[in-house]
């Protein structure tokens, strides 16, 4: 893998994106309409997909019977180990909301290597097993959803679809139902772009929902958030971040972040800043994809996760995210970016739910939901506090920038 990246480095050419997006076109006109379902105001808990009643049609933008969501989508952007995914738990539990948790941590790069598929190209997309889901599925990463280690389950580590590790879970508890009703769906679909089956797909399932937008976040989506704008120029931000000192020492121990920091340091023996390098691809998505695939072809797993991450390295990792935030859409206008700190969530989780859905829409504001949800961030312990002085200074050293950048004492 790096002498693929070393071999790349010196034969192509680079040119960072500029920082206004010239490729924000083709932009979707989103207007309120009547007759779309009313927000319940009494439910709570996971709100249900229906499954198995009368079928709907996947629609992209070109056909005709219009559009459910009248709400622009938007993305939930962090470095990830930041109490992002207690965002989607909030917003999950909005039956006005479809919370698409990881879905593009598990199609990545992938989805956006061809101008127009099929529906049955991009089935295959959702529900074939890949080799990056070998570290979906590695022990301990505990936001997998789907009980594939259960010796009855219908799909195990060998064989789970990317849709099934937490997708459709996060949604329902009848999750294999669903998939199995959406596989026809989508691949009845007429050829269109990876993107507009994306946005076929997610207005399908807002329709059985009854919900009025989507919502997709991942952990650590800052790498794909100029890919994702340039493909969704009609999304909104929601930037959740933490104090980098809490986030890196959570990075350090995680699975894809250990993976992600071991391929740096070997990357780094070379001469080579991989994560720069990956950032200069950010528009040449084919050679990205074959970058990865040929470093999960090479990723003896075992090997990698038996390394240590140190926490300087974890935190320099967490810094150079927040700075690609940053340039990628930190001049975004406040209707189209809202900030949440992590830290602000714990202090006041009423006012930061009413200020986060107030955001994706003034509508959807919800009394009772908020109430309901405010339940849910809790206070933490903090683990940088414990650590000794030395390792303290050198971690803030290491996102030093970062800290800056978004307001924190360093």
């Amino acid at each position: 893998m790096v002498l693929a990246l070393a071999i790349i480095a010196r034969r192509w050419r680079f040119e960072l994106v500029s920082k206004e997006d010239p490729a924000v076109v083709d932009f979707i006109i989103y207007k309120c309409k009547d007759g779309l379902p009313v927000v319940a105001r009494e439910r709570t808990g996971k709100a249900e997909i229906p499954v198995g009643g009368p079928r709907a049609k996947l629609q992209t933008r070109g056909q005709k019977g219009g559009r459910v969501t009248d709400i622009p989508p938007v993305f939930v952007f962090s470095t990830g180990r930041c109490g992002s995914t207690m965002v989607s738990e909030m917003l999950n539990q909005h039956p006005g909301v479809l919370s698409m948790s990881e879905f593009f941590a598990q199609l990545g790069v992938a989805a956006f290597t061809r101008k127009k598929i099929s529906g049955d190209e991009m089935w295959r997309m959702y529900s074939e097993h890949t080799p990056r889901m070998r570290i979906v599925t590695y022990e301990g990463l505990t936001e997998v959803l789907y009980p594939f280690t259960d010796p009855v389950a219908r799909f195990n580590a060998e064989n789970l679809p990317p849709i099934l590790a937490v997708t459709l879970p996060h949604l329902t508890d009848k999750y294999e139902e669903l998939f199995d009703e959406l596989g026809p769906a989508v691949r009845a679909m007429s050829d269109a772009t990876p993107a507009d089956h994306i946005r076929a797909l997610c207005q399908w399932l807002c329709q059985r929902r009854g919900s009025r937008v989507w919502v997709e976040r991942h952990g650590g989506s800052l790498i794909l958030a100029s890919r994702l704008l340039r493909y969704f120029p009609e999304a909104r931000i929601v930037h959740m971040y933490r104090d980098g000192r809490e986030t890196a020492l959570s990075m350090a121990k995680h699975p894809p972040f250990k993976l992600a920091l071991a391929r740096a340091r070997r990357a780094r023996r070379i001469g080579l800043d991989a994560y720069r390098l990956l950032e200069r691809f950010e528009r040449r998505d084919r050679l990205t994809q074959a970058i990865q695939k040929a470093q999960w072809r090479m990723t003896d797993l075992d090997a990698f996760m038996a390394e240590e991450a140190t926490l300087p390295e974890a935190a320099e990792l967490w810094s150079k995210m927040i700075e690609t935030g940053h340039r990628v859409f930190g001049h975004f206008p406040p209707d189209r970016l809202l900030n949440l700190r992590f830290e602000d969530m714990q202090q006041n989780p009423a006012e930061e739910a009413r200020r986060l859905i107030r955001f994706i829409s003034p509508e959807l504001d919800d009394d009772a939901w908020v109430a309901e949800v405010a339940k849910i961030p809790r206070q933490t312990e903090s683990k940088f506090a414990q650590l000794d002085s030395a390792q303290q200074a050198a971690i803030t050293a290491a996102c030093r920038p970062g800290l800056e950048r978004l307001g924190y004492s360093s």
